[in-house]
């Protein structure tokens, strides 16, 4: 039994410290998708709003924490999906609902999968836009970044239109199951909760896809005109 209890013990401090992780990213998609929807504004409001991440002194800082939070979900994540499937019969039984409704859907089994998918395009997209051309805008007499030219520039482009496109249906889907598990994975799960905490990780995962998603359809169908 010592065993056993030794694995379940280290699978649910694995799944707290995806979840702690995870959600603390999360936060971070709803901060960003914020400001990206100021694409729909113009570019004065955009590149506003990006001068102030940019010149802001502690965006060092805050992109090392978020560098680690993301590295810390991946490799607890890796983790977790290794060590269950050297133990699958308490795998299995461990992905139960509260209600003792199997939570196996293509989401969940697919988490593997998409996972990876938003590690390399989050790194793509860094480097695209991060590491971009550095266009120059004025901004009421200072001098700023245009990054809203990068970005419509960039989005208009039928390549990278299919890159961002499955690269963001793949967030959402991640995010479809993983929300959801997040959150029943800190304690917020029970006959009568848990179907609540399914329902609003799900529209959480759908307003951040589709807000996302609408970005790259509108500038690319659109030419990004506000």
């Amino acid at each position: 039994m010592a065993p056993r209890r030794q694995y379940l013990f280290s699978t649910v401090a694995t799944k707290v410290l995806i979840a702690i992780a995870g959600l603390s990213l999360v936060g971070f998609l709803c901060v960003h998708l914020a400001g990206n929807l100021l694409l729909y504004v113009g570019a004065p409001a955009f590149n506003a709003y990006s001068h102030v991440l940019i010149s802001n002194p502690f965006i060092v800082p805050l992109e090392l924490a978020l560098l680690a939070l993301f590295v810390l979900h991946v490799l607890e994540a890796v983790t977790m999906w290794w060590t269950d499937r050297a133990a699958r019969p308490i795998a299995y039984q461990m992905t139960r609902s509260a209600g003792g409704r199997s939570r196996k859907s293509l989401a969940s089994t697919t988490m593997i999968v998409t996972g990876p998918i938003v590690f390399v395009f989050v790194a793509v997209h860094v480097a695209t836009m991060k590491y971009g051309p550095w266009y120059v805008a004025d901004l009421h007499g200072t001098e700023a970044r245009d990054l809203h030219r990068l970005v419509l520039e960039t989005l208009r482009r039928p390549v990278w239109l299919a890159v961002y496109l499955p690269c963001l249906a793949a967030v959402g889907l991640h995010l479809w199951h993983g929300v959801s598990s997040a959150f029943e994975s800190l304690g917020l799960h029970g006959p009568r909760l848990t179907p609540k905490v399914l329902v609003a990780g799900k529209a959480l995962a759908v307003a951040i896809a589709a807000g996302f998603l609408s970005i790259p359809i509108w500038i690319f169908f659109f030419g990004g005109r506000s």
